[in-house]
């Protein structure tokens, strides 16, 4: 062979590799919008169902994340750097805001939601059987387990009547669906309602203050991705005062407060997870249904009902989900 011919067939055998790896088709990238910060156990839940749909992350997807860290207004510059990044579907949680920025952003890219309240009455979509446009995703039911929260508080004070509520006015839309849940509720067990604003840490301590003035027979904690965040300084708080109260999440407990009770959130992200593989394999939103919670999570702080001096009643602890010893 002549020398030329040989360089040339080398430069050929050469470019083969780089042509073959040009023609592999990127992975797909998921936009991953949160109102709150970082959270290992909800990320943990989402990367379950993403394995559940045959996808891993660094594997054959990628996630880009983006965290408002309780920001909410920095949500829409959130959502349209993704956008711009053009994900192929866009996950938004710790709140409907973050459905609501990407779907102010995006017409065109899928858009994956939860939120606590009525999907179809915050304008995410028009039927939860059927979304149309790009949207769908997970309602967690809110208003749904506000009566059952009470009657676990009755159930576990049985003499309980005066029930002072935590409420994050920030996080208007899920305070106020919670307030009408409670206004119907609580007359209908005798118990009356006093609410105290908690949306800044200096609020918590001043709503805590007058708690302390008023007392209370029980505290009941509202749902935002604020009071989530601050879970360790409303434990203490609690603890300190000895109050009883009860939360929706499951991670109050965990650090030490006394009852939650609420659809689990983990697997409300697990089931975002699932849709997102769905969505990357050609599924469209549109023919994805809003699916509902079904799953509900009952958990109890054994230590501190000690502390606090409560004798737990054996069938509460029978039906709960998960005792902290």
């Amino acid at each position: 062979m002549r020398r030329r011919d040989f360089i040339k067939t080398i430069a050929i055998s050469a470019a083969w590799p780089l042509a073959a790896h040009a023609q592999q088709p990127a992975i797909p990238v998921i936009g991953f919008l949160n109102a709150s910060s970082p959270d290992a156990y909800r990320l943990r839940a989402f990367h379950q169902g993403l394995k559940e749909a045959g996808f891993v992350e660094g594997e054959n997807v990628a996630v880009e994340y983006r965290w408002a860290d309780n920001q909410t207004d920095r949500l829409p510059t959130l959502a349209a750097e993704l956008v711009r990044r053009q994900v192929t579907v866009i996950v938004a949680g710790g709140g409907f805001r973050s459905g609501l920025a990407a779907k102010m952003e995006t017409k065109s890219i899928p858009v994956l939601f939860i939120a606590a309240e009525d999907p179809v009455k915050l304008g995410l979509v028009t039927s939860l059987a059927k979304p149309d446009g790009n949207l769908t995703g997970i309602n967690i039911l809110l208003t749904e387990v506000v009566a059952k929260r009470l009657e676990l508080l009755r159930e576990l004070l049985p003499k309980a009547n005066h029930i002072a509520v935590l409420a994050d006015s920030a996080n208007a839309a899920t305070t106020e669906s919670m307030l009408r849940g409670l206004q119907t509720a609580a007359p209908t067990m005798g118990m009356q309602i006093q609410v105290f604003n908690a949306s800044t840490i200096r609020e918590i301590d001043a709503a805590f203050a007058a708690l302390m003035n008023e007392r209370p027979d029980a505290l009941f904690v509202g749902v935002s991705p604020f009071l989530l965040e601050r879970r360790v300084q409303l434990a203490q708080l609690a603890a300190r005062h000895a109050i009883p109260a009860i939360y929706q999440e499951r991670e109050h407990a965990e650090v030490g407060g006394l009852i939650s009770y609420g659809a689990s959130i983990g697997d409300a992200y697990r089931h975002l997870g699932v849709y997102a593989g769905r969505v990357l394999k050609g599924v469209k939103p549109a023919d994805l249904p809003v699916v509902q919670s079904s799953k509900f999570e009952l958990v109890i702080n054994l230590s501190t009902a000690r502390m606090l001096g409560l004798t737990l009643p054996p069938p509460l602890l029978s039906i709960a989900d998960d005792v902290i010893e």
